[in-house]
């Protein structure tokens, strides 16, 4: 059988999965990308302080997918690092732990309960039961009360989102757990979690890497490239790709603020924090609290500002698809999706492909899935790997 000739648009994870995938099935593949690096939103590099810094925001990985960690970890050594988060709460001067858990709870409301049945039983009487939560305020309300959701997410989601609360579908506040221990960390329980000690752009550098591939930066996407290949996995968004000829599908994007701090500087005591006021900003990131991040010490160091706007007011930069109690941009997605079953040599991949919001991890998966059903469909051999083929991880956390 002759070599298929495939088009992966976007040197993100989605895009590099699937090019290794199909170049190790024997494939000809050319990825291409309009940015002037690959990595996509992971893309990361260490700056004049000598700190390496997220471009596009935080990227932790963590998963309790044994075959997406046999998979991302043939390409990178994995330092353990276990995220945690607290947010900034003026009123009492000090930043409390996220997702809620019992420390949370007592330091906002001045009490000392000390079991989870104690914890439970309080946030039971402040509770406004919502048998069938129809949105975010009313999901919230329901498990921690009033008052907690108008301090730690009513202002945080208003203006990460541009919505009120009551405009959110539950569905988004919905990943983040409410606790009655003191558990503090972001993902207990997920097995694996941790960093590429080398960086996420090396991470996926490493992958790209296979004589079946070609990699070219700076190229945006035409249609006329299509004809020229046997088949295209497009990771670019797919209301842009139809001329937005339904509506735009609308996206929540982030602006960065990086400013240089002395290297003790500290505020919260964690790695990210967020901002429950009225300020512009949701959240600070002080990239010195990762692990194997400060390359080059030095007396400063960078940390960022995260300030949340409209893709339309940020360069089309396309971060978090929004979903609403009403459930429109879903609807309007699916009526895209009808579009594509129509492009006979198209499959969109990716979070901007399939409008979906997903963690590294769930990328990874998500596109195995994929381009093993596409490679199925022809008769093409999955290559399978050792666990020798995997570089280590110093630790699994469990």
């Amino acid at each position: 059988m002759k070599a298929k000739a495939i088009l992966v648009v976007g040197a993100g994870f989605a895009g590099a999965v699937y090019a290794r995938e199909l170049a190790e099935a024997g494939c000809h593949v050319e990825v291409i990308d309009r940015r002037a690096h690959i990595a996509g939103n992971a893309f990361d590099e260490v700056d004049a302080t000598g700190i390496r810094r997220h471009a596009y925001g935080p990227h932790l990985f963590h998963t309790n997918s044994e075959r997406v960690w046999a998979w991302v970890a043939r390409f990178a050594t994995f330092v353990p690092y276990q995220h945690r988060v607290s947010a900034w709460v003026p009123t009492i001067g000090r930043g409390v732990p996220l997702p809620v858990n019992r420390t949370t709870v007592n330091a906002v409301f001045g009490q000392s309960l000390s079991t989870p049945e104690d914890v439970g039983a309080f946030l039971a009487r402040v509770a406004v039961p919502h048998p069938a939560p129809r949105n975010a305020a009313e999901y919230l309300n329901a498990r921690i009360g009033v008052e907690l959701t108008d301090l730690l997410f009513r202002p945080y989601s208003e203006k990460m989102w541009g919505m009120k609360l009551e405009q959110m579908a539950a569905s988004v506040v919905q990943r983040v757990p409410i606790r009655d221990d003191d558990e503090d960390r972001y993902f207990p329980g997920d097995r694996y979690q941790g960093l590429p000690s080398d960086g996420y752009t090396e991470l996926v550098r490493r992958m790209l890497d296979h004589p079946g591939i070609r990699v070219a930066t700076g190229i945006a996407f035409a249609r006329e490239m299509v004809r020229d290949y046997d088949f295209c996995f497009n990771s670019m968004a797919i209301d842009e790709y139809f001329g937005y000829a339904l509506g735009a599908l609308p996206y929540r994007s982030i602006r960065f603020h990086h400013r240089q701090e002395p290297i003790s500087y500290r505020l919260g005591g964690t790695m990210q924090v967020n901002f429950t006021d009225d300020s512009r900003y949701t959240r600070q990131d002080d990239w010195s609290l990762l692990p194997g991040h400060v390359v080059r010490p030095g007396d400063v160091k960078t940390v960022t500002r995260e300030e949340p706007c409209a893709d339309t007011d940020n360069h089309m930069e396309r971060y978090y698809p929004v979903k609403t109690s009403d459930g429109a941009p879903d609807a309007l997605y699916r009526q895209y999706q009808d579009l594509a079953r129509e492009e006979a040599k198209i499959q969109f991949i990716g979070r901007c492909g399939t409008y979906r919001y997903l963690d590294m991890d769930q990328v990874i998966n998500q596109s195995l899935q994929g381009v093993r059903a596409w490679l199925a469909r022809f008769g093409m051999a999955v290559v399978e790997h050792s666990p020798e083929d995997q570089r280590s991880f110093e630790g699994i956390t469990t």
